[in-house]
């Protein structure tokens, strides 16, 4: 899929544009300078930092790249531009006609109002929530921040109160959709210098299913604890495969491993289940990368059992709907371990996050993960060093906006080739199909 732009040029507001005309940055696209003068700038108590004293949004430009991702580029007439990650994976290009959609509105506007943004983009349909227009939304509150941020020159954490932590805690996938040598990739990362790792629970389980692929599990998490000791934190992510049967008989397996938590014992549809999950439970409950508004996480805490959230702020409304969600879960006592198994934006808008909210101890983030065939988390970025990895942790972006500066002409490159990627489709042995 070539890269596509939304911009007030004739009566086609959304006629898309090959890549190859695509703009690559100030020097070239002299048009998105419109009537700025030598007022146009001030300088304010940040130093010697210019600030644009006005600024309208231009464009909106969405790059489908390798392996599975979206990336969103905001172009103002102040030569600033801000970049997100709207993505549902698997759904990539209906996420970028949402993009288009609500593009229509924010052309002209000062990118810098970001709250009245979002209520607007949000409250102004008839119809609100959901993966897709969540996602959308995240992207643009993304890519919003990160101008807000260049323009004053500040990361985006200072924009929010200011750091609460230097560095965060992260952790790394090691098992595949179905587990092999999950044992060497955990020991592979602890020789990394990761503390903690995650695992996929299981292949598809029926309703009620045997103990032979209960034993398999139990098999194969007793290998990765054999391999990486007993101080090194293992999260097992049943990924909403199991149903709350089988739930049961899992995580009462599981409680010799001292597990780290356990994710997703079932479907976020059966929040009802899981206090009853969570009476048994060996470890905390973590769930909610498929929750998408603070609305939707509302009804996890009022329910209880779960000690951990796991909202995505790449489909949790962004930065801003996201901080939102944490400040709620931090009344109740819950832990944050914001969802990021994404691209280079996506996790520097998580970092922003992490930064600033007092209940986040961990961190998802897609290095070396199974996905990532085709390209890295490091590849897009024009620093590699960005992301600082030692002892188990990552430091966060001190740079402005979001911290990280993009190499927009690998993206216009690998744009060029897209991706078509979907989840599988699994089927049970009897022929119906499995939660994959």
């Amino acid at each position: 899929m070539a890269a596509t732009r939304w911009q007030p040029e004739g009566p086609e507001l959304f006629a898309p544009i090959p890549a190859s005309s695509l703009s690559r940055g100030p020097a070239s696209t002299p048009s998105l300078f419109l009537g700025l003068g030598a007022n146009s700038f001030r300088r304010g108590a940040l130093g010697d930092h210019e600030q644009a004293l006005s600024m309208k949004i231009t464009k909106l430009t969405v790059y489908k790249v390798p392996p599975r991702w979206l990336f969103l580029r905001i172009d103002t007439d102040a030569g600033i531009s801000g970049w997100g990650e709207p993505v549902v994976e698997g759904r990539a290009h209906t996420v970028a006609a949402a993009v288009e959609e609500l593009a229509d509105y924010l052309i002209g506007k000062d990118p810098r109002h970001i709250e009245d943004h979002w209520s607007v983009l949000y409250r102004g349909g008839f119809y609100r929530g959901g993966p897709v227009l969540m996602s959308a939304i995240a992207g643009i509150d993304q890519a919003l921040w990160d101008i807000k941020g260049k323009d004053l020159g500040k990361p985006v954490h200072e924009l929010l109160g200011g750091p609460v932590r230097e560095r965060i805690r992260v952790y790394s996938w090691i098992g595949g959709d179905r587990p092999a040598d999950t044992a060497k990739a955990a020991q592979d990362a602890v020789a990394r210098g990761f503390t903690a790792v995650k695992m996929n629970a299981t292949e598809e389980l029926q309703y009620v299913d045997t103990h032979a692929k209960v034993e398999r599990v139990l098999e194969n998490v007793q290998a990765i604890r054999d391999a990486v000791g007993s101080h090194i934190g293992i999260g097992v992510d049943f990924h909403g495969r199991v149903h709350k049967p089988m739930a049961k008989v899992l995580m009462r397996e599981l409680e010799p491993f001292k597990l780290m938590f356990i994710e997703e014992p079932v479907l976020s549809e059966y929040l009802e289940c899981i206090p009853e999950l969570a009476a048994i439970s060996p470890a905390p409950i973590a769930l909610g990368e498929r929750l998408y508004s603070r609305y939707d996480f509302k009804r996890v805490l009022q329910t209880g059992g779960v000690d951990i959230i796991q909202p995505d702020p790449s489909h949790a409304g962004g930065i801003t709907e996201t901080r939102k969600i944490a400040a709620m879960a931090e009344a109740y006592d819950v832990a944050l371990a914001l969802h990021c198994p994404l691209g280079p934006i996506a996790l520097a808008a998580n970092l922003q996050l992490d930064a600033v909210c007092h209940n986040a101890f961990i961190q998802e983030q897609s290095l070396g993960i199974h996905y990532n065939a085709a390209n890295d988390l490091l590849d897009y970025v024009t620093d590699r060093n960005v992301f600082v990895y030692a002892d188990g942790y990552v430091s966060m972006p001190k740079g402005p906006g979001l911290g990280i500066e993009v190499n927009e002409a690998y993206v216009a490159e690998r744009a060029a080739v897209g991706h078509q990627w979907h989840n599988p489709i699994w089927r049970h042995a009897d022929g119906s199909v499995a939660e994959w």
